[in-house]
């Protein structure tokens, strides 16, 4: 009996150590997310933004009241009411849905354009940041080829032959995307291939995968982070002035660019149909350029309270 009490109660101060554990590190997320807030108002507003987004983006099938293609035609052109909250467009399709289903299609086309941008900008830029060599200077040339390709008339070329699905269209402009990224890396990992720790790893015969996956790759993650999230707001701009101009994703998926583009014959009466769709770009490129600055200065600690 009492060496089940002793077990018993071992247990108990187990379970009560975990638990003030757990509140302790609570407190702990609690304060960060307290001083991020208070140190940078301007990133925890974009923050809040990106959240904002992927909610409407996730939810746009229960939010919105009516299918984004969905027609009114003997209440087109009305202005918002308790009906169409944001009105309804030339064809009677109702102007809130569509720019719910407009977020869906930017964070679609963001984060598929951030994973490819960040997936080759990463391999290619440790690559040659620690091989260095003829292999780093056939590469730089190479870099140097893909950022003097003029953007929007690249992805304009790629979409006219190859079609603008939304797929194509993501994966374009992050390819496009890339090689200004896979520069910064490299900077990064040339500056840690030097470190001492790196050539200690060297000196006791690790491959150089092992270097690499280990030593490197967690060492520059802060910089692939901070890259690829002041990136977002430039791609989502990048796609809705694509949209704008007529090679976004095909209808008739909504775009807040093609919206702009459908509202300029009917803007100067029905004022909603470019105020609304402005206002979504408007305020998730601010939000996201806050967001990826506060980011920088948070990770890079270079940056670390000199704002």
């Amino acid at each position: 009996m009492m060496e089940e009490s002793t077990v018993s109660k071992s247990v108990e101060r187990l379970s009560e150590a975990e638990r003030h554990a757990e509140s302790e590190r609570r407190k702990g997320v609690a304060r960060t997310i307290g001083r991020f807030i208070r140190g940078k108002p301007l990133g925890a507003i974009g923050a809040l933004v990106l959240i904002l987004l992927l909610f409407f983006a996730l939810t746009a099938d229960m939010l919105a009241p009516y299918g984004f293609a969905q027609t009114d035609v003997p209440n087109r052109l009305s202005s918002p009411s308790s009906d169409h909250y944001f009105g309804t467009d030339e064809q009677g399709r109702d102007v809130f849905s569509r720019v719910l289903y407009g977020a869906q299609t930017s964070v679609i086309i963001a984060l598929t354009a951030i994973a490819t941008m960040t997936a080759i900008a990463t391999t290619l830029g440790i690559v040659s940041g620690y091989f260095g060599g003829w292999f780093d200077l056939l590469f730089q040339r190479v870099i140097d080829i893909w950022l003097a390709l003029p953007g929007l008339i690249f992805v304009i070329f790629v979409a006219s032959i190859f079609g603008a699905s939304t797929i194509m269209l993501a994966l374009v402009i992050g390819l496009l995307m890339a090689g200004g990224s896979s520069r910064l890396i490299r900077s990064a990992t040339i500056s840690i291939r030097e470190s001492l720790y790196v050539e200690s790893a060297r000196a006791v015969g690790a491959s150089h995968f092992r270097i690499i996956s280990r030593h490197l790759f967690p060492n520059v993650s802060a910089v692939i982070i901070i890259s690829a999230s002041v990136q977002i707001g430039s791609v989502i701009l990048l796609e809705s002035s694509l949209s704008f101009l007529g090679f976004g994703p095909p209808p008739p998926m909504p775009s807040w660019g093609r919206m702009l583009r459908e509202a300029q014959l009917y803007m100067h009466q029905d004022w909603y149909l470019a105020v609304f769709p402005g206002l979504a770009i408007t305020a998730t490129v601010f939000g996201m350029n806050m967001f990826g600055d506060a980011l920088r200065d948070v990770l890079d600690p270079r940056l670390r309270g000199s704002r």
